[in-house]
């Protein structure tokens, strides 16, 4: 008997945050286990052959709802929006489908919008990754006017259904302690418990970018496939106008993202300004999809790439990695990612949180203060260099991903010695 693994957005390529999440998951189940794979994607990109032969079988179901039209059902149907956004009368009956043409033993929901497709009939682990409803709530303070209700009612609504989500399932998995702790806070009832990220600390590795791969070494699923086996290049990043700038300070993240937008923000008017009072500093905001408002930061002091083909070049490139988000859930990748590259990191507490980083993280939560930490590593750089060395130390001592995901084992009575799909 296999395992149905339900996603709101297919687990390739792992190249943000969700996906990096769902793809090591998938990766590892499907390692003990037949696994059948039903996502939506709202792209119609192939798949690599080496991704689906992995699979016991794949099904990929088209999502063009817009947010508008989603609202629209939201409030005639008293549901979330969340919801409405990813209900689709395809994606129910190819779940049928692949239902009654297997034997299905358990099913693993990956994100709360896909909770709704559960089947009260079968075992059933919840990953929530994180508090969205916390999440809206969050929102809802800082909106105003209609905006605020709306977030509020969002807040609200999908409270009650994550609720009434984890009272059926067998477990509610979230990235950290802290979410899972304010999940029961919150009134959850039934097994709460936490399945941390973990991090390639050997794709993620400084002394990669010096060592390029064999020219006959082509692209296979694992951790490093979204970077395509690149022959990257060692720092300064040669794409760097000018070949790099004196002192470089890194963001990365998925740039039409709200809580990335604000960071980003935040940082180019309020933080970034202070620190060029005494260093000749250039900000660098590294990641896809940068919205109107990310790229209107555009200046000879900022630098807004879009996607690139390989992040690790600017990591490496970096003199001070920083993560000012305001608003934060669960563990963020860009900082282990940083950390692995032995870059030190300045983060606000929100980003930090949840990160078991042993004191390798500088953190501010303030303009000021978020500058001063700045200030500190620029200027003693031998001293920001240890602390980068001891973030990586901490990175593979303590963020493994076959160690965080081993908790699967006994959740889903997998055997890790037995061969899966691929």
């Amino acid at each position: 008997m296999s395992l149905l693994f339900l996603a709101h957005r297919v687990p390739f390529p792992p190249d943000r945050g969700d996906r990096i999440r769902s793809f090591h998951i998938l990766q590892y189940l499907a390692q003990r286990t037949p696994v059948h794979l039903i996502a939506f994607a709202e792209d119609e990109a192939p798949l690599p052959a080496a991704f689906t032969d992995m699979l016991a079988s794949c099904t990929i179901v088209p999502r063009r709802k817009s947010q508008a039209r989603a609202a629209v059902e939201a409030l005639a149907t008293g549901r979330p929006v969340s919801l409405a956004a990813f209900h689709s009368h395809a994606f129910a009956a190819a779940l049928a489908h692949v239902r009654a043409r297997h034997a299905i033993r358990a099913t693993f929901v990956f994100s709360g919008q896909m909770a709704q497709y559960l089947d009260a009939d079968e075992p059933a682990i919840m990953d929530f990754v994180d508090v969205d409803s916390a999440k809206f709530a969050g929102y809802a303070d800082d909106a105003r006017g209609p905006m605020r209700w709306m977030m509020r009612r969002e807040a609200r609504l999908l409270g009650a259904f994550e609720r009434d989500v984890a009272a059926r399932v067998s477990v509610s998995l979230f990235v950290s302690d802290a979410e899972a702790a304010l999940f029961r806070a919150g009134g959850a009832q039934g097994r709460v418990i936490a399945v941390e990220n973990g991090i390639d600390s050997t794709t993620f590795d400084p002394t990669a970018l010096l060592a390029p791969l064999p020219e006959s070494e082509g692209p296979e699923v694992g951790p490093e496939t979204h970077h395509a086996r690149a022959k990257v290049q060692p720092t300064p990043n040669p794409s760097l106008p000018g070949g790099g700038a004196p002192t470089l300070i890194v963001f990365t993240g998925q740039m039409d993202y709200r809580p990335n937008i604000d960071a980003v923000t935040w940082f180019a008017r309020e933080i970034l300004p202070i620190v060029r009072r005494r260093y000749p500093a250039r900000f660098a905001i590294v990641g896809r999809a940068p919205t109107a408002a990310v790229q209107a930061l555009a200046s000879d002091s900022v630098i807004v790439t879009g996607a690139v083909d390989d992040v690790r070049g600017w990591l490496a490139a970096a003199d001070v990695c920083v993560a000012p988000l305001k608003l934060a859930r669960g563990i963020q990748n860009k900082v282990l990612e940083a950390m692995a590259m032995a870059r030190p990191v300045v983060a606000s507490a929100a980003a930090a949180e949840g990160i078991d980083h042993a004191g390798t993280i500088r953190v501010a939560d303030d303009a000021e203060g978020f500058a001063a930490r700045i200030g500190e590593l620029l200027d003693d750089r031998e001293a920001a260099a240890k602390l980068g060395t001891a973030a990586r130390a901490q990175v593979v001592a303590r963020y493994g991903w076959s160690a965080r995901l081993a908790p699967l084992d006994a959740l889903l009575h997998l055997d890790p010695s037995a061969p899966g799909r691929g």
